[in-house]
């Protein structure tokens, strides 16, 4: 891999860290600490997730526009900002406003990140998005970790742990970043009639990958919210919990030699790779549906990220492979903020189903989702033409 991507890869994972002290005990935090029922927790990370994706918008055109240096700086001074608010001043409304800021911060730095590292790597295909995917997921498994220790003691140093690495991941960007050049490569694209009607037809296919993409996220979002909330309910503690996120992402650093031999036979559909996906999370949500101890939350964390190993590294690599020349951060900020999206809707929708109905009803209309994603995912590319990159996606 380039010296360039290394740098983004270790950015990516301080970055990642820092957050994953907070975003999965926020349910419990506003739930437990701040004593708001769970529909109000679900509407603040709503919230959250709704600031997420203007910035997850905002930024890919800032790539664009002005290349992934500028872009991401800004992103990290405006949530180094929030975070430093956070520390001080973290009570009721305090917590809702700054957390709204910190989603579009660090919505801003994501599509920039990822733009970026298929820029600097792009014989790399899809590895440089599983390089960042697992970047993501080794800040998961560390933050986790040391997020449910530290939140048995203090919550108060939660927060001051999450800005004192958004401040390191800051002195990485500002020094390691300025010289990546990310100028596309790609072949310029003829401005004729038939070059607009493909980029139409890309981008169609982008959105309706994107909608089942959403509903995916929509499901996965309850584990560090309703399903976060009912794991205290049953007595298991905030360190079994966290736990589970330092094994998801563990494992999925652990698991890329034997999932690289996988994908070599999926090489030429990148399709059948989320579709399997997609299934995988099928049975994981029945298996959490049925649980009732740590156990079998553990079996079903560990067939979920078995599934997110095949899906979500997939669509940003799709999403790439459709864009148009100068466009790759605007298509890398629809799919971050796809993700976003289904992350801000899916508390509120969780939270509302467990208050009226139950937990049982949550994962029945869960794997109903799932189901739906599989159709979008099948059809997406049916309206593209031939001579696309369709065989590869």
């Amino acid at each position: 891999m380039p010296r360039a991507l290394w740098l983004l890869i270790i950015g990516m994972a301080v970055n990642v860290t820092g957050n994953s002290f907070l975003w999965p005990l926020n349910s419990i935090y506003i739930h437990e600490h701040l004593g708001k029922s769970l529909s109000v927790a679900g509407f603040v990370l709503m919230l959250n997730s709704g600031a997420s994706v203007i910035g997850n918008l905002y930024g890919g055109r800032l790539f664009d526009k002005l290349g992934g240096y500028k872009s991401i700086l800004l992103g990290i001074i405006i949530t180094l900002f929030a975070l430093v608010g956070l520390s001080i001043w973290h009570g009721w409304p305090e917590y809702v406003a700054f957390l709204t800021i910190i989603g579009f911060g660090t919505g801003i730095v994501f599509p920039s990140m990822y733009a970026m590292a298929g820029s600097v790597w792009k014989e790399g295909g899809r590895k440089a998005f599983n390089a960042m995917y697992v970047a993501q997921n080794l800040g998961v498994a560390v933050g986790a970790a040391l997020g449910g220790i530290v939140a048995d003691y203090s919550f108060q140093l939660i927060f001051l742990a999450n800005t004192f690495m958004y401040m390191l991941f800051f002195l990485i960007a500002v020094f390691g970043y300025k010289g990546i050049t990310s100028d596309s490569t790609k072949q310029a694209d003829i401005q004729n009639d038939k070059a607009q009607v493909n980029s139409r037809k890309n981008l169609h296919a982008l959105l309706i990958l994107c909608s089942g993409y959403l509903l995916c996220w929509v499901a996965y979002v309850q584990w560090p919210t309703t399903i976060a909330s009912y794991t205290q309910q049953i007595h298991i503690s905030l360190t079994q919990y966290s736990l589970l996120w330092t094994i998801n992402g563990a494992l999925i650093v652990l698991g890329q030699p034997l999932l690289n031999i996988i994908l070599k036979h999926l090489a030429a559909s990148l399709k059948l790779q989320m579709l399997i996906g997609i299934g995988i999370f099928i049975i994981s949500f029945f298996v959490a549906g049925k649980a009732s101890a740590f156990s079998g939350f553990l079996a079903a964390m560990l067939i979920l990220t078995i599934g997110e190993m095949f899906i979500w590294p997939a669509v940003p690599t799709v999403a790439y492979t459709l864009a148009p020349k100068g466009r790759e951060g605007f298509y890398q900020g629809i799919v971050n903020s796809t993700a976003t999206g289904g992350r801000m809707l899916g508390p509120l929708l969780g939270g509302v189903l467990v208050d009226l109905y139950s937990m049982s009803t949550l994962f029945m209309v869960l794997i109903a989702l799932f189901l739906i994603s599989i159709v979008t995912t099948l059809i997406y590319d049916r309206s593209m033409v031939k001579g696309t990159v369709r065989g590869q996606i």
